[in-house]
């Protein structure tokens, strides 16, 4: 009895100790104690030459941010089109133990146009500094510096990666070459692993490639339906049966469906792309001879900066749009497509589902 007493005495004492000690332990708060501040642009004046795209352009250092404890500092390089940074755009990202960074050619003429600038003007561009702890904790803002930089034309800023259908399931048949024009790209969507296409099918097999040209980045059927692999040695997804199917791909989990529909009805003579990108000229596209619901331009098309819809018989009985660059479901009578940038386009429009992409050109 008694051992059980001084046992339970023990653990009294010991637990109002723990409670005392966890009382006085000291809160620690963080706190900002001075921002980052832009110390030097190693030009004040850029004149950029496409001629030397990966030569070194400009340097930015700035200032370590410090806060009341030592703690872990990361830095956000932001770029505007204008000085209150309306819509400001990340050039890159350091941490604490990086507070310059240097910036090619080619890099900053993607940067000019990404936050606005035209080619062959010379505009202001506008940098500032985020620093903040952890995922956005206690941000701090530098001072706000100015470039004056004239960019070039050069291919517009297209981070996205396509998907190309290929099979004798498909209208490209097994021929992978960079030149073959029925190489057909699927939808892209707002989830950059997901990927879509509606259209026919002949009985056979096939494959997606992510370039033109190359086996290296292939999905095939994986080792049940439904599930793919990018090993070169994958399957061919089979089609057993001629006809209209709607494909959707997950690259990021690896998993595909494929879903029979009925045929699509109304077909057009002629599709053409029209706005002031063009000039107010129709473009003609050409109709697949493989599905009469496809169509592509028979070459790049140049565009300007502008806007663009798609249109049956060169008429607006019958047009396609919506407000989405690059890649988007165009509905009839929708919005304005826009064009934020000169170039030559390659152009691919399926008038079933008004699924459309402009891949910008090499």
């Amino acid at each position: 009895m008694k051992n059980n007493i001084f046992k339970h005495f023990l653990l009294a004492t010991g637990l109002f100790l723990g409670i005392t000690s966890c009382e006085d332990r000291e809160i620690i708060n963080v706190e900002n104690q001075t921002s980052s501040v832009i110390l030097d642009l190693s030009k004040h004046d850029l004149v950029l030459d496409s001629n030397f795209p990966s030569n070194p352009a400009l340097t930015i250092n700035w200032s370590t941010a410090t806060y009341t404890v030592p703690v872990e500092v990361k830095y956000e390089l932001q770029m505007s089109g204008t000085e209150a940074f309306d819509n400001p755009q990340v050039l890159a990202n350091t941490t604490q133990s990086q507070n310059v960074t240097t910036f090619t050619t080619l890099e900053m003429n993607n940067a000019a146009k990404k936050v606005g600038l035209v080619p062959d003007v010379a505009q202001k561009m506008y940098f500032r500094v985020k620093s903040f702890i952890g995922d956005n904790g206690l941000p701090q803002f530098s001072n706000v510096t100015t470039l004056t930089i004239t960019p070039y034309l050069a291919r517009p800023v297209y981070e996205y990666v396509d998907l190309y259908l290929i099979g004798n399931a498909t209208a490209a048949g097994w021929d992978n070459l960079a030149t073959n024009v029925n190489l057909l790209p699927m939808l892209k969507t707002s989830n950059s692993s997901v990927y879509e296409f509606t259209g026919l099918f002949k009985a056979g097999g096939f494959k997606m490639i992510k370039v033109k040209g190359s086996w290296d980045a292939q999905f095939g059927k994986g080792a049940a339906d439904g599930q793919l692999s990018t090993d070169g040695g994958s399957g061919d997804i089979s089609i057993a049966t001629e006809g209209y199917y709607k494909l959707s791909v997950n690259t990021s989990d690896l998993t595909y469906t494929l879903v029979k529909i009925d045929n699509p009805g109304t077909t057009y003579d002629a599709i053409s792309l029209y706005g002031t990108a063009t000039d107010n000229v129709d473009i003609q596209l050409t109709k697949s001879t493989f599905d009469q619901h496809l169509w592509k331009s028979a070459q790049a098309v140049s565009l300007k900066t502008g806007v663009v819809k798609f249109r049956a018989n060169s008429s607006w009985d019958v047009n396609w749009g919506t407000n989405s660059e690059y890649f988007g479901v165009g509905t009839a009578g929708g919005a304005d497509i826009p064009v934020s940038a000169e170039w030559t386009y390659d152009v691919y429009f399926n008038d079933s589902t008004g699924h459309y992409t402009l891949i910008p050109t090499e």
